[in-house]
């Protein structure tokens, strides 16, 4: 990959690099555009659950298992608002 590719790269996820940093940046790019290409080469139809082929469908259906019934699991929970669990805001 073109120093110059990089440079815009880095520039535009606000990422500082030295020109060693560049010239290293550049080999290992190199490397992953070259598995990048093996792996376009391989035939996909091959694997058991490749590109182009449906996997099986593999959950289980969801149903309570044992003896606990909804209400007494829910009673553990820490938080509730009507039958829902409270959690906390990811973003």
């Amino acid at each position: 990959m073109d120093v110059s590719e990089l440079k815009v790269t880095a520039d535009l996820a606000n990422i500082e690099l030295g020109e060693e940093e560049f010239a290293s940046l550049g080999r290992e790019v190199e490397k992953m555009l070259d598995y990048f290409s093996k792996m376009m080469e391989t035939d996909g139809m091959s694997l058991p659950s490749g590109p182009g082929r449906r996997a099986a469908n593999r959950t289980r259906p969801d149903a309570v298992s044992g003896d606990a019934d909804p209400d007494s699991l829910l009673e553990n929970a820490p938080e509730l608002e009507d039958r829902f669990i409270v959690i906390p805001n990811v973003l």
